[in-house]
């Protein structure tokens, strides 16, 4: 820290000078410009506000003796050290009377809201013709020569405005940097009358000892006793609070120690421009615009602990900057232990310029610089460790929240920028806030925090990673919701853990060897390569989103790879691993271990239990390498994408006609040409399968399916119409609804005539839906569609009734506890033509039961069930 801080000293970039600095009466400090960039630093306040009469004491340009300056102020306070008042020399003022005979000037442009309606203008003239005009101070413990020649006098200001206050300025040189800078260019002295405890010193009489804004009241009944108060209101405004304690903040004229950051502006905008910002748009925003607006870091602090400033001064006024433990036992022949106060302030040293006795400077740096300097400091660097240093600088990444881009985020672009003269990381997650579910920022006085510690104990540390990488995009901020987080564990961590848990139990079932590879698989199908393709389609995704600091699409990426696993991969194979299917373990156990290991940085210790298990190669899946992509079978993936969506609006069909999936239907009717109706084809096994149907048939347009209809959207064109809807439906219905549809999905509008007027419908404001065929179910999306032929015979439903026997022994077999592997003894009873379905479909009803005999001749116990309104009785018993 001191190496660094020397380094800054002998660039010139390092200097003390006397300025007004935001500072905290409470803690005795002063803050820098970014920490008032922290979060809940300004507040909104209602803070006094007065219009204040200072008589002219003489006769001066239009200005007369005894009229009255009308000046306003929010810091009342302040008012006790008044040096001057300020004017615009180009702004027009008025010599006013108002209704009580009093003369008073003020600008003209605020005249009747400072004085009221009615008020008599006497003279115009440029703000230029009162400078030099004196006057008494409102208060008469500070004289005006003590200021200089121009005390208590009329100054030109550039800051000066109209559209608040009076256009006459209150200027209190110590308090504000308007007034110091005003100051400065007319030779008025800083008198400050406030001690670093927030109270007035001896010098304000009755006032003296009291935290100056407590005094606001008092000095304001002083004023209207006096007859020198015009009027005192309320002001609400926003206003800064130290970011530590909540005291507000003064604004303090005091000598401090600052960094030169705004004459580095343009190295500081440069080396931003390397840096990757996640979202971007903070990178020219937020942050970027803060760089464009630097000021000077105010680096000194008035504090016991903290970082001592590294710098010595003589009696004459010559400094020193030491860089190191090293260097200061060279000049002082001391060596320190401990660099902290009070020890280091005991070490002095004769002066290198002059000979004199030089002294620690009593400040300590701001904390900030501290954070800012870690890439090297916490190396020790360069004093040692150098090239651990440089192997890891620039960081590749940061991360922390929005706020942080006043604060960490700069503190480290400006310490590296000012030694290094580069960044000193490449990219930054720029993370957004946590609000409760109406938007609220989280408070203990609000009542909507809530304790990690219980979302643990009720979800995993797990599901609350998953939800705040994969619900949104982290630096859009979060509405957080136990739901959500529930929801995660739902719609994702459990059903991969009931894929790995399917996996576990039957490859326990079938003796398969724990260590089972791909090495060992012969005969992949065509479902286990699109398996393995969309693995490694996956790999790649996340690999790539990763990459590029987007954890939340990679984590949906796998997301949706473990629903194609569990929804597709492991349902059209669930028969396989009945039958202990060698390929089929391989596959699936490959792409869980792929998966846990993707999983790894969302869901550490899911990931580790199921890799641990599956695999356990390594101590830890922490310490296996991140998957790398495998071959690819594009045109497979592609084909199966096609077949999938066809299942999908098939399926979609289904539920809107209420017919199960169990329910076998005669044929589906797909809409598809070219290439897809070539993939449908190629996997219509699969298709029928999924849909549960005998046949696929295939059209080449959805229109095929059913007739289109039109319809009026009375919510668009209702408010549009009004009374003229019944002619606008009418209208509607004359259209050739064909010709009308394809209109609308080609982009295009349709046109009607209503009272003689052609009027422009789009896509919004007419309702397409397609009418079946008598006899069908359609799902259309698009052009795509799906239509089930819905008539069910006696065939069809006794197969389905055989189906729904099968799902009924299920259930009991898994009410009596047994075993996947577990051979029974099946017996039925009941309504006769279940029954009978049974027995014309006994090698399926077995062989999907592991029934090694299925007895008819009644039940004793068992369970009752229903299916199509009729009672079966079933009852399973272990061979």
């Amino acid at each position: 820290m001191w190496w660094a801080l020397k380094t800054i000293y002998e660039k010139g970039l390092l200097y003390e000078e006397l300025k007004v600095v935001p500072y905290c009466p409470r803690d005795e400090t002063t803050l820098s410009s970014h920490e008032l960039g922290q979060p809940g630093v300004y507040r909104d306040v209602i803070d006094p506000s007065v219009y204040v009469r200072l008589p002219v004491v003489e006769d001066h340009g239009p200005a007369r003796q005894g009229d009255e300056l009308i000046v306003w102020t929010t810091t009342p306070w302040t008012l006790v050290s008044n040096a001057a008042v300020a004017v615009d020399p180009e702004l027009t003022y008025v010599r006013a009377r108002s209704g009580d005979g009093r003369v008073a000037i003020v600008a003209e442009a605020p005249l009747e809201r400072v004085l009221g309606p009615g008020t008599e203008v006497l003279e115009r003239f440029p703000g230029a013709a009162l400078e030099g005009a004196r006057y008494e101070p409102p208060f008469d413990f500070i004289t005006g020569t003590e200021y200089g020649p121009k005390g208590h006098t009329v100054v030109p200001g550039d800051f000066v405005s109209a559209e608040e206050g009076t256009g006459l300025v209150h200027t209190a040189i110590a308090f504000g940097e308007d007034d110091f800078r005003l100051g400065e260019q007319q030779g008025l002295n800083v008198i400050n009358p406030v001690c670093t405890d927030g109270t007035y010193d001896e010098r304000i009489g009755p006032y003296a000892g009291r935290w100056v804004k407590d005094a606001d009241p008092d000095l304001i009944e002083d004023l209207r006793q006096r007859g020198r108060l015009l009027r005192a209101e309320t002001y609400e405004h926003s206003y800064p609070h130290c970011w530590r304690c909540g005291t507000p903040l003064l604004y303090y004229a005091k000598p401090s120690w600052f960094i030169a950051t705004s004459r580095i502006k343009d190295h500081l905008l440069g080396a931003n421009e390397a840096v990757n910002w996640y979202p971007e748009h903070v990178k020219h925003g937020r942050f970027g615009k803060w760089l464009e607006g630097n000021v000077d870091w105010a680096l000194s602090r008035e504090r016991y602990w903290g970082t001592p400033l590294p710098i010595w001064r003589c009696d004459k006024a010559h400094t020193r900057a030491v860089g190191s433990l090293t260097e200061l036992r060279e000049l002082s022949g001391v060596s320190l232990e401990d660099p902290h106060r009070p020890f280091v302030d005991e070490v002095s040293f004769p002066c290198p310029e002059c000979g004199s006795e030089s002294k620690r400077v009593e400040e300590v740096i701001d904390v900030w610089f501290d954070s800012g300097a870690m890439p090297f400091a916490q190396y020790h660097a360069p004093h040692e460790n150098e090239d651990q240093f440089e192997a890891r600088f620039p960081a590749d990444f940061i991360c922390e929240a929005l706020d942080q881009t006043r604060g960490w985020f700069y503190s480290l672009l400006a310490v590296a920028t000012l030694l290094f003269d580069r960044s000193s990381y490449r990219n930054v997650v720029c993370l957004g806030l946590i609000l409760d579910e109406q938007g609220r920022k989280m408070s203990k006085s609000l009542g909507n925090i809530v304790e990690p510690w219980d979302v643990l104990d009720r979800f995993g540390a797990d599901a609350l990673r998953w939800y705040f990488f994969t619900s949104k995009q982290p630096w859009d901020g979060y509405r957080f919701s136990l739901k959500t987080i529930e929801e995660s564990v739902r719609q994702f961590l459990l059903p991969l853990w009931n894929t790995y848990s399917f996996y576990v139990l039957y490859a326990n079932a079938n003796g398969v060897d724990a260590d089972v590879a791909m090495d060992d698989a012969d005969g992949l199908g065509e479902l286990d390569r699109w398996a393995l393709s969309r693995l490694s389609a996956t790999v790649e995704m996340a690999r790539e989103r990763l990459d590029n600091y987007d954890a939340t699409n990679a984590g949906r990426a796998i997301a949706a790879y473990s629903d194609e696993l569990s929804n597709w991969y492991v349902r059209r194979s669930r028969r396989r691993f009945w039958d202990g299917d060698g390929p089929a373990f391989a596959v699936l156990r490959t792409c869980l271990v792929t998966v846990a290991q993707l999983l790894a940085p969302f869901c550490p210790f899911v990931a580790d239990e199921i890799y641990d298990n599956l695999d356990g190669a390594a101590a830890s899946v922490h310490l296996t390498d991140f998957p790398e992509p495998g071959e690819r079978a594009p045109e497979l993936e592609r084909e199966m994408a096609i077949a999938r969506e066809t299942v999908r609006l098939g399926l979609a069909a289904r539920a809107q006609s209420k017919l199960k999936v169990r329910q076998p239907l005669r044929a589906a009717v797909v809409v598809a040409t070219g290439h897809e109706r070539e993939a449908i084809e190629h996997l219509a096994e699969v298709v029928r399968e999924e849909l549960n149907v005998r046949e696929l048939r295939f059209v080449s347009e959805a229109d095929e399916l059913g007739r289109v209809e039109v319809k009026p959207n009375y919510r668009t064109l209702g408010p549009r119409f009004g009374k003229q809807m019944p002619t606008v439906a009418a209208a509607i219905a004359g259209l050739d609804a064909d010709r009308a549809a394809s209109a609308l999905r080609n982009g295009g509008r349709v046109a009607i005539d209503v009272a003689g007027t052609d009027h422009e419908l789009g896509r919004e404001d007419l309702l397409v839906a397609m009418k079946p065929l008598e006899g069908y179910q359609v799902e259309r999306e698009g052009t795509h569609a799906v239509a089930l032929e819905l008539a069910v015979d006696d065939e069809l439903r006794v197969e389905g009734w055989a189906r729904e026997i099968v799902h009924a022994i299920q259930a009991a077999r898994r009410d009596a506890g047994l075993e996947v592997s577990d051979r029974i003894v099946l017996t039925l009873a009941g309504d006769d033509a279940l029954l009978e379905a049974a027995r014309s479909h006994e090698p399926y009803v077995a062989g999907e039961t592991l029934a090694v005999r299925v007895n008819y001749d009644g039940v004793d116990g068992g369970q009752r069930v229903r299916v199509d309104g009729r009672e079966l009785r079933v009852a399973v018993a272990r061979v």
